[in-house]
């Protein structure tokens, strides 16, 4: 059996009522002179808005009944508006108190890109990094992504070459069960040693990539290891921040209080005539940050802005001192380099994103957040510039100093007394000996004379019939 509609009053409906008394609010389920509908359900229309709208945390009891009448001209197809009478002050009326707004640690906007970095890498295809490349086109992720992408083409690359390799074999195993002739199994094991050279090379460069991937990886732990580290640094900096300042805040209250108590106190003695006087403590003089304090919180944000690579100790030296002023120079500020102040602090709060360009010693350059070093191949160094050239051979120059042994050689050379031109053969005759001279020889005179020639001399002695023969 169905529920028909029914009405709650007869006649004109309900009357108008006005409060009597400040702060006081009226609601009623339809406005003066109509009636209220009871609905099909098991409440009224007026009744299941109230039981959904009133109990909201933190709602205002006028919005509240704005929402209820909202409701209800929707339930009844507007044939029924609840009306609210009376008035109530500016502050807010909630039936339920608000929840306490819960405070956490601020996002760091690299989170999605590094979730979906480890996402990637987890599958590790090529559509995925080229997908991730399309999402994120620069930053530190983007360099690592490629470095992940340049180890699947060297792996691709590998396994296409391996199966190359695969086949020359078999190519080569069908033609030595063939028979082939010695040509083609020449060309089949050149094809087959070059396939190989080529599984080989691909080989080692997925190891290299790998490697570089690898290294890559390394350097994007260690840049969230950093960044953590600055964070929960930083966490710490404004934690110290926030408990001096609700110290001072409750040294400020204090003393309210006690000037309050001691005003008071003046007043009642003056109102009955006594001549008292109130001891009262003197107010505390509000605490503020020391200046090492200080220090160190300007250094950390001068890390975090990429100006400062150094300790964040709170001792403020020329390492800081530069890094402030090249905190200025990029961001158009001009804070006194040789004081960290609290307007400083504020100024580099403000930035968000790095301030300071990265700046990598000679042999490195910038690769996202981090240097990484250049890496030249054999026979190349890096250039004032940072850029692979390639060696000059040294060609050898004469110096005196390499003249200075040959000289001394030449002339101990010349000292030297010269060896003797002779034969070693001595001839005797009437005027003396002598040794005999160079070219010519000692023979028999018989044989010398049977043996004479043109253009021959001779020379007789007196020993036994020897005589020189010079051709």
């Amino acid at each position: 059996m169905r529920r028909t509609v029914a009405s709650r009053a007869i006649g004109r409906g309900l009357a108008k009522v006005e409060p009597t008394s400040a702060n006081t609010m009226i609601a009623f389920a339809a406005k003066a002179g109509s009636t209220a509908s009871d609905g099909d359900s098991k409440n009224s229309p007026f009744a299941t808005a109230l039981v959904e709208r009133l109990p909201t945390p933190g709602l205002d009891l006028r919005k509240a009944f704005g929402f209820v009448r909202d409701d209800v001209l929707k339930i009844t197809s507007y044939r029924q508006e609840p009306y609210v009478y009376g008035s109530l002050g500016g502050e807010d009326v909630a039936l339920v108190p608000a929840k306490p707004a819960v405070t956490g640690p601020q996002a760091n906007p690299q989170d999605a890109v590094r979730r979906d970095y480890e996402l990637a890498l987890q599958l590790g295809s090529r559509e995925v990094w080229t997908a991730f490349l399309a999402q994120y086109p620069e930053g530190f992720y983007a360099s690592l992504a490629k470095g992940q992408l340049s180890r699947v083409a060297a792996e691709e690359a590998r396994a296409v070459a391996a199966e190359k390799a695969r086949e020359a074999e078999d190519e080569k195993a069908r033609l030595a069960a063939d028979r082939a002739k010695k040509a083609e199994r020449d060309k089949a094991a050149a094809a087959a040693k070059s396939a190989e050279d080529a599984r080989l090379a691909a080989e080692k460069a997925k190891q290299i990539e790998e490697a570089r991937a690898a290294a890559a990886e390394q350097r994007r732990k260690e840049a969230e290891a950093a960044a953590a580290k600055a964070l929960a640094e930083k966490q710490a900096a404004e934690k110290i921040v926030a408990d001096r300042i609700a110290n001072e805040k409750a040294a400020a209250e204090l003393a309210a209080k006690q000037a309050a108590e001691r005003k008071a106190a003046e007043t009642k003695a003056k109102e009955e005539g006594e001549q008292k006087i109130a001891a009262i403590a003197p107010a505390s003089t509000q605490p503020s940050l020391s200046p090492p304090e200080t220090a160190k919180l300007v250094q950390l944000e001068l890390r975090r802005v990429g100006c400062l690579t150094g300790a964040s100790d709170g001792e403020w030296n020329a390492q800081s001192q530069r890094s402030l002023t090249l905190f200025n120079k990029h961001a158009g500020t001009t804070f006194e380099p040789k004081l960290a102040s609290l307007d400083a602090l504020d100024a580099i709060k403000s930035k968000q994103g790095r301030v300071c360009p990265l700046i990598c010693d000679r042999g490195y350059k910038a690769s996202g957040d981090t240097c990484a070093k250049i890496t030249c191949r054999s026979g190349y160094r890096v250039n004032d510039d940072n850029e692979c050239e390639k060696l000059q051979e040294k060609k050898p120059v004469a110096t005196r100093d390499d003249q200075k042994p040959r000289d001394a050689e030449r002339k101990q050379i010349e000292q030297m007394p010269s060896k003797p031109q002779a034969s070693g053969q001595i001839i005797c005759g009437q005027t003396g000996c002598r040794p005999v001279q160079k070219g010519c020889r000692l023979e028999r005179a018989s044989a010398a004379a049977g043996s004479g020639s043109v253009g021959s001399t001779y020379a007789a002695n007196g020993m036994g019939g020897l005589v020189e023969i010079c051709r």
